[in-house]
């Protein structure tokens, strides 16, 4: 099936390059172009994108608001796959709360992106866990120094397996690993985590890594268990 993708940059000749490079992959097609974070969420409402490529960094409405938006009035929500210009920018946190998908630096080379739409397409998450593990733990870490408080409590509606399954999501395991060290099938794995983001109000597997720092279910500096 042909793979819908929305393209938001408020930068003329970026946002010219990734629709001619989307494009250029026969599997991807634009539904749409989008200046700002504002038209992002218009054309997501009236295109229904599978994949929302955007940019973090936008004038008036960034890129995490327009996320918000988009996944408080899209339905099905869009996969959406942040650009940023650093690997370590301050928002990749916030962004990966809203509920994207991922990110990809600007810099990424064209056969990089187009696997990265691809594998959000899929429903999978982009970057390695040992990314996403870093950035939470660096939000985790200055949100203990600064007292946050615990949020333990959003676990209560878990079953015992579905916290299990958190956990190992939380430390950057596969379901195929997650099945194999819980001597269950994959898809038995799918369907507690599907449960879990059901009940905790999650749109992405990344949020399902968050929460599970959040809530210090998964702490900083756990590694993924041995499969």
């Amino acid at each position: 099936m042909m793979i819908n993708v929305l393209v938001v940059d408020d930068q003329p000749l970026i946002r010219a390059g990734l629709t001619a490079l989307v494009n250029a992959d026969p599997g991807l097609t634009v539904v749409g172009e989008a200046v700002d974070g504002n038209q992002a969420v218009s054309l997501a409402v009236t295109e229904k994108p599978d994949v929302i490529v955007m940019d973090i960094h936008m004038p008036r409405v960034s890129g995490i608001t327009a996320a918000r938006r988009i996944f408080s009035q899209v339905d099905p929500a869009p996969r959406i796959l942040m650009l940023t210009t650093f690997d370590l920018d301050e928002y990749v946190y916030e962004a990966l709360h809203a509920g994207a998908s991922g990110f990809v630096l600007k810099e990424t080379d064209p056969d990089r992106l187009l696997g990265a739409i691809h594998t959000v397409a899929k429903g999978d998450t982009l970057f390695a866990p040992t990314v996403t593990r870093r950035l939470i733990e660096n939000y985790i870490q200055h949100n203990e120094r600064a007292g946050a408080p615990s949020r333990r409590a959003e676990l209560d509606s878990l079953t015992t397996r579905e916290l299990e399954v958190l956990r190992l999501v939380g430390t950057g395991a596969g379901n195929n690993d997650i099945a194999h060290y819980l001597n269950i099938s994959e898809g038995t794995v799918k369907t507690h985590l599907n449960r879990v983001m059901t009940k905790l109000d999650l749109t992405s597997r990344a949020q399902a890594v968050v929460i599970a720092y959040e809530t210090g279910l998964v702490t900083p500096g756990t590694v993924p268990a041995k499969m």
